[in-house]
């Protein structure tokens, strides 16, 4: 992960990278190896919280109660998300590079 952050208070921008992807939280725009990603409101704040702390595994609660801000009733909907992000910032979905599954517990970004 890498946190950039511009010289001077006023321009400060908030960009997190991981590997080829780059998340811009003040633009709220997402880079695939320099090409944009075209993402939901609700993806983007799902893949921001993950690449926030890449490696670090948040069970699907987690994810809705921080992305939603309300207690987690059902948790299929980030399941949905999580599988929508990875269809278009994966090349491969199913051997994903960047959003990985760890079964049993949630979803990380891989450092």
């Amino acid at each position: 992960m890498m946190l950039n952050l511009k010289e001077g208070n006023k321009n400060q921008e908030e960009v997190y990278i991981v590997g080829g992807l780059e998340l811009n939280c003040d633009t709220k725009e997402v880079f695939l190896d320099g090409m944009p990603v075209k993402l939901t409101p609700i993806e983007f704040k799902i893949l921001q919280l993950l690449m926030k702390t890449p490696g670090r595994v948040y069970s699907a609660e987690e994810i809705y109660e921080m992305v939603w801000n309300e207690e987690a009733i059902a948790t299929d909907t980030v399941m949905v998300h999580i599988r929508k992000i990875r269809e278009k910032i994966e090349m491969d979905p199913r051997h994903p590079r960047y959003l990985k599954v760890v079964w049993g517990v949630g979803y990380k970004i891989e450092k």
